[in-house]
């Protein structure tokens, strides 16, 4: 995937959903937006994802796809009552 790839999918998330995606998977909002391209590691964690430079933003290698899961759950919620 790719980052700008990544950061259009959070871009397309409602209000209140990285809120709601901590809550779920028990951890922090900043861990959260870090997961999205955010980058503080004082209040937040890195959650199994690697960046490398390029291109529109470089590639985006994810490990773990829970946060990303959940992102996309939220949007098929939404289409699903479009």
């Amino acid at each position: 995937m790719t980052f700008e790839a990544l950061r259009q999918l959070k871009d397309r998330l409602p209000d209140g959903s990285m809120q709601k995606i901590a809550d779920d998977l028990d951890v922090t909002v900043e861990t959260v937006r870090n997961y999205f391209g955010g980058a503080n590691y004082r209040k937040g964690e890195t959650v199994g994802i690697h960046y490398e430079e390029g291109p529109g933003g470089g590639v985006v290698m994810i490990e773990d796809d829970s946060i990303l899961n959940k992102a996309k759950e939220i949007l098929a919620e939404l289409e699903n009552v479009a």
